[in-house]
C-alpha cells in the first residue's frame, strides 16, 4: 500500500521537496499532492525587479517550471487551492478551492510545509489604495507593470530600504521615474553596519534618488478619486503617483500556530538537521516559513532566500522518499545591486557580534577591483569582523562596483570552515590583473583584521 506526501505551497521549497521524492520513489510507493493557492508554481520572486525594470522581458521567464510540468512528473498538484487548517492528531489537512469556495479533508502519511513569507504591510490609513503595491509574487509584478503603464506621472515612492527596496528603486529609474526611497533606518540596506550602508546612501544619491531615512510612514494620502498622491510621515509628505512597499517579510505561520506546531523567536518553524519540525517525524518544513542555524553565532536566526529554500527542498524530498540529507545551517550570504554598486554581505554585523556576547575587532579598506594600472578599476570597500583574541573570522561586507559582490564568497566559505583571518590572509586566490590586485581587497582586509587582533 503506497503512502501519501502532501506538501502545503508550491513554490521553491514545497515543489523541489515534491520533485526530490518523487525522484527517489515511484507514484506505486508514494503519492504526491500539493496545494498552491496563487496561480503560478516554481517562480523566482528574486528575479520581479529585473522583469519590472526591463532588464527581463517577460514574466514567464522567471517560472522554473509550470504546473503541467509538475503534474507530467506524476505530481498531483491543485493550483488556487489553500490550506486552511493543518489537523495534526488526524493526519489530514482541508483545503478550500478559492475559485469554487468547496471545501474538502486530504489525510497524510508525510506532510511539507512551505507556506513561505508574507509581506510586511502595516496597518495604516490608505494602505489599500489604488497605486500602492508589493512585489512578492508575479501577480504582485504584473500589477505593478500595470499601473506603471496606465499613470501619467512619474513620481514614485519606495517604503523600506532593505534588498526588494533599493532594487525596486534601481527599477522604477530605469521606468523613467523620480524616486524617493523612506527609510525608518539610520541607512538603506540595514543588513549591512550603518557605516556601509552609508556608502549605498550617497550611491542611490549620485543615481538621482532622494534618499530618507529616520523616517516611519504614517499615512498614504489620496486623491478624492481613492488614487494614491503621497506618502506621509510625521514630519514630510513625499508626493507619489505609485507607491511601492519593500519593508521586508515575516515567516507564514499562521497553519502551524493554530496547529500546535514549535515556532522560534522570529515567529518561524524550528526543524531539526533533516528538516523534519521538531518533535514530529512525519512533519517536514523548509524555505521563508522556518527559521535556521547560523554557523557563525549557533543562534536562530530567520533569512528569507531563494538560495535556502531550494536546498531545504532537497532535504527534505530526500526524507519523505525515504533516503537522508541535512542542511547543517548558514553563514548569511547575500549580494545585491542598486545601478552598478554591488552589495555584498556574509556572517555578523557588529549588533549581531554584541547580541551573541563576542568581543570583536573591525578592519575597513579600500581597493579595486582589478590592478590599479588595468583601464577600468573600480573600487570597493571592505569591512572584515574578527573575533577578538582568537582571530576567527566573524563577518563581512563588501560595497563597490564590478567585481566586488561575488568576493563575498570567499569569505563565506571561510567562514562555514570557521578559519581565522591570519588564515584567510595566507589563501591562494586567483590573481591576473584585469580580475584583481597582487593582494586581493579580501586579503588586505583579513591582513588589517589580523593586525588588529594582534594588537587587540
Amino acid at each position: 500500500m503506497s503512502e501519501r506526501l502532501v506538501v502545503i505551497g508550491g513554490d521553491a521549497a514545497g515543489m523541489s521537496a515534491a520533485s526530490q521524492a518523487r525522484r527517489l520513489k515511484g507514484p506505486d510507493e508514494l503519492e504526491i499532492v500539493a496545494f498552491e493557492r496563487g496561480h503560478f508554481t516554481s517562480f523566482s520572486a528574486c528575479g520581479i525587479p529585473y522583469w519590472v525594470g526591463g532588464d527581463v522581458a517577460h514574466r514567464d521567464d522567471l517560472i522554473a517550471r509550470t504546473p503541467e510540468e509538475h503534474r507530467a512528473r506524476d505530481i498531483d498538484l491543485r493550483m488556487r487551492t489553500e490550506v486552511t487548517r493543518i489537523d495534526v492528531p488526524g493526519q489530514r489537512v482541508l483545503a478550500r478551492d478559492l475559485e469554487s469556495g468547496a471545501e474538502a479533508w486530504t489525510g497524510y502519511d508525510k506532510l511539507v510545509i512551505a507556506t513561505g513569507a508574507r509581506p510586511v504591510r502595516p496597518r495604516m490609513p490608505g494602505i489599500d489604495a489604488p497605486g500602492v503595491h508589493g512585489v512578492q509574487t508575479l501577480d504582485d509584478g504584473q500589477a505593478l507593470l500595470d499601473t506603471l503603464t496606465a499613470t501619467e506621472g512619474r513620481r514614485a515612492v519606495v517604503v523600506g530600504a532593505g534588498y526588494i527596496g533599493v532594487e525596486m528603486a534601481e527599477a522604477l529609474c530605469q521606468r523613467g521615474y523620480r524616486v524617493t526611497v523612506v527609510n525608518r533606518g539610520a541607512e538603506p540596506m540595514a543588513t549591512l553596519d550603518p557605516d556601509m550602508g552609508r556608502l549605498v546612501h550617497d550611491a542611490m544619491s549620485g543615481f538621482g534618488m532622494e534618499m530618507v531615512n529616520h523616517a516611519e510612514v504614517t499615512e498614504i494620502l489620496t486623491h478624492d478619486d481613492g488614487q494614491v498622491r503621497a506618502v506621509a510621515t510625521k514630519d514630510a509628505e513625499y508626493p507619489a503617483d505609485v507607491v511601492v512597499l519593500g519593508m521586508g517579510v515575516q515567516p507564514e505561520t499562521t497553519l502551524a500556530r493554530e496547529a500546535g506546531l514549535p515556532l522560534g523567536e522570529y515567529g518561524g518553524l524550528l526543524t531539526d538537521l533533516a528538516m523534519r519540525v521538531r518533535g514530529y517525524e512525519n512533519i517536514w518544513a523548509g524555505g521563508d516559513c522556518v527559521e535556521v542555524l547560523d554557523l557563525v553565532s549557533g543562534r536562530e536566526r530567520y533569512i528569507a532566500l531563494g538560495t535556502h529554500a531550494n536546498k531545504h527542498g532537497q532535504v527534505i524530498g530526500s526524507g519523505a522518499g525515504g533516503g537522508y540529507a541535512t542542511f547543517p545551517g548558514v553563514v548569511g550570504t547575500a549580494v545585491s545591486k542598486v545601478c552598478d554598486l554591488e552589495i555584498a554581505r556574509t556572517g555578523l554585523r557588529e549588533k549581531d557580534a554584541r547580541a551573541a556576547g563576542l568581543r570583536y575587532v573591525t578592519a575597513t579598506i579600500e581597493s579595486t577591483h582589478s590592478a590599479g594600472y588595468y583601464p577600468g578599476a573600480a573600487v570597493m570597500t571592505v569591512k572584515m569582523l574578527a573575533e577578538y583574541r582568537t582571530g576567527r573570522l566573524l563577518g563581512v561586507q563588501i560595497v563597490g562596483r564590478e567585481g566586488a559582490a561575488k568576493r563575498v564568497d570567499v569569505a563565506a566559505v571561510a567562514l562555514t570552515a570557521g578559519m581565522t583571518v591570519e588564515q584567510v590572509v595566507s589563501l591562494d586566490l586567483g590573481y591576473a590583473p584585469p580580475f584583481s590586485p597582487v593582494w586581493d581587497p579580501v586579503l588586505v582586509a583579513a591582513r588589517k583584521a589580523a593586525r588588529a587582533v594582534r594588537t587587540g
